[in-house]
């Protein structure tokens, strides 16, 4: 197995897990906000394709899949199309709703095959090239990979406890 192959396993567990919390739930379950003012379960799933498609997008010279595919009219959300969940209030937690599951897990599937092709686009030389320089230190492409795979893996399991809290 090569580093490929096991940065492609990784961003597909948190696919996975997102699948699992989804299934069999309805969209207004999947929308319920716990306590009435936290990350829904449809907005932590959303966040996690949009926080992938965000960083994919720019390192692979190619456009958002959220744009480009269509997904932001789709979703029909009352937000800016740039929007991505980093730095929402909870007023704009709460504009992301879905009225069916399959927009989510549509939506994700496409961010996480642009993923996929991306990574195996690369060379394993090309991981060290550093791609953010305002960090310290600065930020290389294997870094940033890590890091998209660490965050979609903690709202996956997110994910899941707010389903456990909510509907057992």
């Amino acid at each position: 197995m090569d580093v490929k192959d096991l940065l492609i396993d990784g961003i597909e567990r948190s696919q996975e897990a997102c699948r699992a919390v989804l299934r069999g739930l309805t969209a207004d379950q999947a929308n319920t906000r716990p306590g009435g003012d936290h990350n829904s379960i449809t907005w932590l799933v959303w966040h996690i394709a949009r926080e992938q498609d965000v960083q994919i997008a720019p390192l692979g010279g190619t456009p958002e899949v959220w744009t480009g595919q269509g997904w932001f009219e789709r979703f029909g959300l009352d937000l800016p199309a740039a929007s991505m969940g980093y730095g929402h209030d909870t007023a704009a937690v709460g504009k992301v709703v879905v009225s069916d599951t399959a927009l989510l897990t549509g939506y994700l599937d496409a961010a996480v095959e642009a993923t996929k092709a991306y990574i195996s686009s690369l060379t394993a030389d090309r991981l060290d090239d550093i791609v953010d320089e305002r960090w310290d230190p600065p930020v290389t492409r294997g870094v940033r990979l890590v890091s998209i795979i660490d965050d979609a893996a903690q709202h996956a399991g997110q994910a899941a406890y707010v389903r456990g809290l909510l509907f057992g």
